[in-house]
């Protein structure tokens, strides 16, 4: 009887070795050659059945997700970290990310960092809750330094495998750290060696929890792709609007300058923000504009 082949996850690939993780550790392993004839690259965070013995890579259970930035399979959601102050949240680029998020199939968890700051920042904080409500995003408002909603947070990472995402200076280490004191450390290490190592730019790596799931460090997770983007699926991307009741009166409206729109008129008449809606033209805009270079 042949070899019994084992079932891990691909955690970090370096010039063409696959480190998979199974219940026993972490095995070094080379991908079959039948891979490339199939035009099949291994990605972290894939499952695959592998051999020990031989130490390779024999099989890629289907994939429930796949990034291109960064490179990474099966993963179920992003966690969109933004501050309340000291950076001001820019709307356009959260709304940005959230489209990449839902565009890709993920959950999406929105967190509001730096709650502690000031008076100000609570009734900012009650402002983006209500802009977001709508979206059925989970939202969840935070403070690293008190660890308000640490706790929360660390219990929606269990078990699942999550893409941390922000801008620079909105607490996105020093949440990892109250998560899991070290944490952010392994994933700047990660980051460094992604953006300088010389083979290994189109790999990323997965972090463990010690309460189970993976962390994935997202350098250029920012970068939203317009140009993969149809301007006709835009909406989809926005649940919001998806929820409202009604139609428009033309099934292929984009919801920018079509009579009977009920997207501007629940903008009109309150009951979805205006925040969101200038996202969504703003993004329209850069679709288009990309279209024309």
């Amino acid at each position: 009887m042949g070899e019994k082949l084992s079932e891990g996850r691909i955690v970090k690939g370096i010039a063409g070795f696959y480190y998979v993780q199974d219940h026993t550790g972490i095995l070094e392993c080379k991908a079959r050659g039948k891979f490339k004839k199939m035009g099949l690259v291994p990605m972290v965070g894939d499952r695959v059945l592998f051999s020990k013995q031989n130490g390779s890579i024999e099989d890629i259970l289907p994939r429930t997700s796949e990034l291109l930035r960064p490179p990474v399979s099966n993963v179920d959601q992003a966690v969109i970290v933004f501050a309340v102050r000291f950076p001001d949240p820019n709307m356009v680029l959260l709304d940005k990310m959230t489209v990449l998020a839902v565009k890709e199939g993920l959950d999406v968890v929105l967190v509001f960092n730096k709650v502690d700051l000031d008076d100000e920042a609570s009734q900012l904080t009650m402002n983006l809750e209500e802009i977001y409500g709508p979206t059925g995003f989970k939202i969840l408002t935070t403070c690293s330094l008190t660890g308000y909603h640490i706790d929360e947070l660390r219990a929606m990472l269990s078990d699942k495998v999550s893409v941390f995402a922000g801008p620079s200076g909105v607490g996105k280490s020093s949440l990892l750290n109250a998560i899991e004191p070290g944490l952010a450390l392994k994933t700047g290490a990660v980051s460094e060696k992604i953006q300088r190592g010389k083979h290994t730019t189109r790999h990323s790596e997965l972090l463990e929890l010690e309460t189970g799931g993976f962390v994935v460090d997202t350098p250029g997770f920012t970068s939203l792709e317009l140009r993969d983007l149809e301007d006709d699926i835009l909406s989809s991307c926005f649940p919001d609007f998806e929820h409202l009741p009604g139609n428009c009166r033309f099934d292929d409206c984009l919801h920018l300058e079509e009579p009977d729109c009920r997207v501007r008129e629940a903008v009109r008449t309150g009951k979805l923000s205006e925040s969101r809606y200038n996202s969504y033209a703003h993004i329209m805009n850069e679709i288009r504009q990309s279209r024309r270079y």
